[in-house]
């Protein structure tokens, strides 16, 4: 039902853009043409390039654990017309850290961002699965609260890349990408202690610091794997 809405979407779309041109021409082409399918979705390449510290180097593997030097990403900013979609779990002070960061970061780069909240697992997964309807760019969850459902359900779309913030994925896919630090590295119920939640460790600014890393990570498809910083 999807393709087939997708498709007659295309179709409109493609119809709609032949129209403009021929109108164009008819007033003596002084418009530009509109651009072909393939100019439209090309993918957006003038991001920025990682310094040399972020890798120590070669590219790593699966589920590797990278320690990116501090401030090897500012050279990356997501591209224009970037959508993230952010889902958050719990009023904790940590969570609403993370939410300020993702929010703040996407304002000041004009990125599309969308703001799902669940109360627990249930709507976790409810909200998965609203993100992915929306297909955007990156699908970023903040804090602990999310971890449990983000490590059952990203494996589920290998299509949508994941981001999560301040915690991170025991056995990450390739699409599922984290960004931890001391103090903010719980790896989900049953497999984490305590003391890996420091609520005093999420400060704005290392929130900061991790939404800016992990999506520069994803840029440059440095994927399923987990950024350690050091602060």
């Amino acid at each position: 039902m999807n393709s087939l809405r997708a498709r007659s979407r295309s179709s409109l779309l493609t119809a709609a853009a032949a129209v403009t041109i021929i109108a164009g021409c008819v007033t003596g082409c002084t418009g530009t043409a509109a651009p072909s399918p393939s100019e439209a979705d090309a993918t957006p390449t003038s991001i920025g390039p990682l310094g040399d510290g972020f890798l120590s180097g070669t590219t790593p593997t699966p589920e590797a654990t990278v320690n990116p030097e501090a401030g090897s990403w500012e050279g990356v900013e997501p591209p224009t017309g970037y959508r993230v979609v952010l889902i958050s779990a719990g009023e904790d002070s940590a969570t609403n850290t993370l939410v300020s960061a993702v929010t703040e970061w996407a304002a000041s780069r004009n990125v599309d961002l969308v703001k799902l909240t669940a109360l627990d697992d249930d709507g976790v997964e409810t909200q998965i699965n609203a993100a992915v309807e929306l297909a955007p760019d990156l699908v970023v969850g903040a804090g602990s609260g999310i971890v449990d459902v983000f490590a059952l359900l990203t494996p589920q779309h290998l299509g949508q890349q994941f981001l999560a913030v301040g915690a991170e994925l025991a056995e990450p896919t390739g699409n599922a990408t984290a960004v931890v630090w001391e103090g903010a590295t719980f790896r989900g119920s049953g497999l984490s202690s305590d003391d890996e939640r420091d609520p005093a460790a999420v400060t704005p600014e290392r929130a900061s610091e991790a939404i800016s890393a992990g999506v520069a990570s994803v840029l440059h498809g440095l994927t399923g794997i987990v950024l350690h910083l050091e602060f």
